[in-house]
C-alpha cells in the first residue's frame, strides 16, 4: 500500500458523514487502509449509539452535553444522528432551545472545529468564492442568521452561528434532510454587543453594525450570490432583528425559495397549537377574542396566520382584524398612534373602541383584558412575568377553558410559567407553551406541558419543498402546515393531554405535514404536478436515515 492509499483510509476514517468509526468490519479496515488506525474491537451501530448515551451522561451540566453532542457531530454524524432519534426528548433542549442559547453566547469559547460558511462583511468582495468554499456543492437547505436578535437574548454577534448549526440539526433528525446537503451561514455585520466587542476571545468582526443602506445592500448582494450558485435551494431566515427580517422576508419570498422560521414558522406552530386549543374549548377561532403582548415580528407573524385563518372559518379581513388586540411595550396599538410599522398598524384597533374605557393613559394588558371578553392570551414580548395573577385570574372569569400561551423564549423571558397559569385558573388553562418546562403535577396526576418549538413545522416545510421541487413556501402551505398539526393534537383524544404530539411522534408526524404541505405546493402551482400516492413514495425516497 502506497502513501496515497493511505492518506484514504485516513480521510475516509475521518469524514464525518460517512464514516464508521469502531463499527467498520475487519474485512473493511482491510479494504479501506484502515488496520491499526482502529482498536481491534468491532462494534455494532447500536453499541456505539449505547456507549455515547452512557458518556453524555456523566457530562456535569447542559452547556458540557451540548459541546459533546456538538463533538460528536463533527466526528460522526450518521451517529450523532441515530443518539438524537433514540433520546429525542432528552436531547431536543440539549442541541436547541434552550441550551443553545447559552452556546451562542459562549459560542467563541467553546468553539472547537469550523462548521457551516462565515460571510463577513468585510469580505463581501469575494461573496461567490466564499460560497464556492461550501464543503459540498449540492444543498438543499440553507439557514441563515446575522445574529442580531438570538432567542430572547438580543445581538450575538458571530455567535448566533449556534441557531443555524442546530436548526440544520433539526431539519436532518426531524425532516430527514441529508446532512450533507444542509449549510449553516452567518453573516457577520458586526455587533452591538458591547460584550463581545471588548471579549479577547470573540472570534467576529470587531466592529459596530453597520448602516441600514450597507445592511441591505450586502444582503441582496449575498442573495443574489445564493441565487447563481444554489438556485435551487431553501434559503430559511433565523433570528434577525424585528426591523429586518419583514422586510427581508418582503422583499424576496416572491423571488426565491425562501421563508422566514420567526415570523412564519413560529406563527404555523401556534396557530397548530391553537387549532386544538379552539377545538377543546368549544369555541372556533373566529369566535375568539385573541390578545398578543408583543408586536414583533414574530407577533405579528402569528397575528397575520390567525387573522388567515378567521377568514377561512368566514369571517371577513375587517371582522377578523377587530378580533385581534395587540398591546406592545407603550400599550395597545391604536390608529391614533404614529410609532408603529406598516405590520403593526394593520392589527392596530380603531382609537374610538377604547373610549368608554375611562382611562387615564394608553390602554395596557390588563385593561385590555378587563374591557374585551378575551378567550386566548398570546405572549411573544420576552417581558417575564407579564402575564401576573390578576391578568389571569380575571381571563379565567370569561371563559371556561381559557387558552394562555406565554411563548418568549429563553424560559427567563417567559411571560409566565405553566404550574402558575395552572394554579391561578383551577387546572382549567389550555397552555403552551416556547420554551420547555416541566410537567404540572395537579390531583396527583402530571400533566406534560405542550411546546411550541418550530421544530413541529420548519423540518416539514423542507421536506416538502425538497421532496416536491418546490420553488416558492406560500401563505397556504404555511396554514395547511399548522392544521395537519393540530389535527394531531393529544389533546383531541384526550383533553387532559398536551396540546401538541410527543417529541418520539414529531418526525413521524412531520411526515404528514410535509405531504400536506407537498399537495398545497402543487394547488398554489408552484410544484410539478403529481399524485397523493406518487408524492408520499417520493417523500419516502427523500428521507435521509442515519444508518450505515
Amino acid at each position: 500500500m502506497d502513501k496515497a492509499e493511505r492518506r484514504t483510509g485516513q480521510s475516509t476514517l475521518f469524514d464525518a458523514l460517512h464514516t464508521k468509526g469502531t463499527a467498520y468490519t475487519h474485512d473493511e479496515r482491510r479494504s479501506l487502509g484502515l488496520l491499526g488506525l482502529l482498536p481491534i474491537a468491532e462494534k455494532t451501530l447500536d453499541q456505539q449509539v449505547e456507549h455515547c448515551w452512557d458518556e453524555f451522561g456523566t457530562r456535569h451540566n447542559d452547556l458540557d452535553k451540548h459541546i459533546y453532542l456538538r463533538a460528536l457531530q463533527d466526528r460522526n454524524e450518521t451517529l450523532f444522528y441515530r443518539v438524537l432519534s433514540e433520546h429525542i426528548e432528552a436531547a431536543m433542549p440539549i442541541i436547541y432551545t434552550p441550551t443553545v442559547g447559552e452556546a451562542c453566547q459562549r459560542f467563541s469559547e467553546i468553539y472547537r472545529r469550523p462548521r457551516g460558511l462565515f460571510v463577513s462583511y468585510p469580505e463581501r468582495a469575494d461573496l461567490r468564492e466564499i460560497l464556492r468554499n461550501r464543503p459540498r456543492n449540492e444543498v438543499d437547505v440553507i439557514v441563515v442568521t446575522d445574529g442580531q436578535r438570538i432567542l430572547g437574548l438580543g445581538d450575538q454577534g458571530i455567535g448566533g452561528m449556534g441557531i443555524p448549526i442546530g436548526k440544520l440539526s433539526l431539519y436532518t433528525l426531524i425532516g430527514g434532510i441529508d446532512p450533507a446537503r444542509t449549510l449553516p451561514i452567518v453573516l457577520d455585520v458586526g455587533t452591538d454587543n458591547a460584550q463581545c466587542l471588548e471579549d479577547p476571545q470573540y472570534l467576529g468582526w470587531r466592529h459596530r453594525r453597520i448602516s441600514d443602506e450597507d445592511y441591505y445592500e450586502f444582503v441582496d448582494e449575498f442573495v443574489a450570490a445564493v441565487r447563481e450558485e444554489m438556485p435551487d435551494v431553501l434559503l430559511q431566515w433565523e433570528d434577525f432583528a424585528t426591523a429586518h427580517a419583514l422586510p427581508i422576508l418582503d422583499t424576496y419570498r416572491d423571488k426565491m425559495l425562501t421563508f422566514n422560521d420567526d415570523i412564519q414558522g413560529t406563527a404555523a406552530v401556534a396557530l397548530g397549537a391553537l387549532h386544538g386549543a379552539a377545538k377543546v374549548a368549544g369555541r372556533p377561532l373566529a369566535e375568539q377574542q385573541v390578545v398578543m403582548l408583543g408586536a414583533g415580528s414574530a407577533g405579528i407573524g402569528v397575528l397575520d396566520m390567525i387573522r388567515r385563518e378567521m377568514q377561512a372559518q368566514g369571517l371577513s379581513e375587517t371582522e377578523a382584524t377587530e378580533r385581534i388586540w395587540v398591546v406592545d411595550i407603550e400599550g395597545l396599538l391604536t390608529d391614533d398612534r404614529t410609532d408603529l410599522t406598516d405590520g403593526q398598524r394593520f392589527f392596530a384597533q380603531s382609537a374610538k373602541r377604547v373610549e368608554g374605557w375611562n382611562l387615564s393613559g394608553r390602554a395596557q394588558l390588563a385593561d385590555v383584558v378587563h374591557n374585551v371578553d378575551v378567550g386566548i392570551l398570546l405572549g411573544l414580548s420576552t417581558a417575564a412575568g407579564a402575564f401576573t395573577e390578576p391578568i389571569v385570574r380575571e381571563l379565567a372569569g370569561k371563559t371556561d377553558r381559557p387558552i394562555i400561551f406565554p411563548l418568549s423564549n429563553p424560559t427567563s423571558k417567559a411571560e409566565a410559567h405553566p404550574m402558575e397559569l395552572d394554579e391561578w385558573t383551577d387546572g382549567r388553562a389550555l397552555v403552551a407553551t416556547g420554551s420547555p418546562f416541566a410537567p404540572v403535577h395537579r390531583d396527583g396526576v402530571e400533566h406534560r406541558v405542550a411546546q411550541c418549538n418550530n421544530v413541529y413545522i420548519f423540518p416539514a416545510i423542507g421536506l416538502a419543498v425538497t421532496a416536491s421541487g418546490a420553488t416558492r413556501v406560500t401563505d397556504e402551505m404555511m396554514r395547511v402546515a399548522a392544521l395537519t398539526l393540530g389535527e394531531a393534537s393529544p389533546a383531541l383524544k384526550n383533553p387532559d393531554e398536551p396540546l401538541l404530539p410527543r417529541w418520539e411522534d414529531v418526525p413521524e408526524i412531520a411526515t404528514s405535514i410535509a405531504h400536506a404541505v407537498a399537495m398545497q405546493a402543487i394547488t398554489d402551482g408552484v410544484a410539478p404536478k403529481r399524485t397523493e400516492a406518487e408524492m408520499t413514495e417520493v417523500i419516502k425516497a427523500t428521507r435521509w436515515t442515519p444508518d450505515y
